[in-house]
């Protein structure tokens, strides 16, 4: 079970008036979408009633909610959450497997990982780890963390405040999509901590924004630019395979473009 389900302590009513609130629907329209009565709703907002698995169903779906909190839900409610029974079989898991390390294998010569809701790596190419251990990476699993806290792979993003601010905007919205998640929460509050971070966030960059924020990483006195493409698997009925994300980086220009075919040859 998640570390995010074994922190959940907010109760059903709670955490499904913050959703309804979030999604700024009222109780009738809920009713509505969801095919429940709003005397009903009223109940389960009030704790008057308890919700049945079927209804926590309905209500996720009518609310647009995210697999793992759902999963937070039917915890709040006595339920065990669906995506910690493994339900989905091995053959399932090793297609999923299989079709991320051929995304990977596919994306060389240039740098592909595989992350979770919090950017953990867990997989990666090996142009990707080539790549940013020549930039100074410590190895340390989190990305974000591994780019924002002091070292060699800092000190070689050239444009690391506008970095910053670009990586944490997309962190935030996934903390937005995930309001209940305490590890996310967590990590936002320890990267924020980090020195120069919390100024980055709130500078304006002085440059006109570019149709695509591309970082700038220097090589040996070289510059190069790269910008990245973040896929998910589509149609995900469980959390792990939900919040799994796959992002290539991609050369923004000829010079990186031939440097990564350049190493890749030697």
């Amino acid at each position: 079970m998640s570390k995010i389900i074994r922190n959940m302590q907010r109760p059903f009513p709670d955490l499904l008036k913050t959703w309804r609130s979030r999604m700024r629907i009222s109780q009738l329209a809920l009713a509505l979408e969801s095919g429940l009565s709003q005397r009903h709703l009223s109940f389960l907002e009030t704790g008057r009633s308890q919700p049945s698995r079927a209804a926590i169903a309905q209500i996720g779906e009518a609310l647009n909610m995210p697999v793992a909190e759902i999963d937070a839900l039917l915890i709040a409610a006595g339920f065990a959450p669906p995506s910690s029974n493994k339900r989905w079989g091995e053959e399932t898991r090793v297609a999923v497997n299989l079709s991320i390390d051929h995304v990977l294998l596919g994306h060389e010569p240039y740098p592909a990982i595989a992350i979770d809701r919090v950017w953990n790596i867990q997989k990666a190419n090996l142009a990707a780890q080539s790549f940013f251990t020549k930039m100074g990476s410590n190895g340390d699993v989190n990305v974000l963390r591994d780019m924002l806290k002091p070292g060699r792979l800092k000190d070689n993003i050239v444009n690391w405040n506008d970095s910053v601010k670009a990586l944490m905007r997309i962190f935030e919205l996934e903390i937005a999509r995930r309001p209940n998640d305490i590890e996310a929460l967590e990590l936002h509050r320890e990267l924020l901590s980090l020195p120069g971070v919390s100024t980055a966030v709130c500078t304006t960059s002085s440059e006109s924004p570019s149709p695509v924020m591309a970082i700038r990483f220097n090589v040996d006195g070289q510059v190069l630019n790269l910008f990245s493409l973040i896929a998910t698997i589509g149609m995900g009925a469980d959390a792990l395979i939900d919040d799994m994300r796959i992002e290539t980086l991609l050369p923004a220009d000829k010079v990186s473009r031939e440097w990564f075919l350049k190493n890749n040859e030697q």
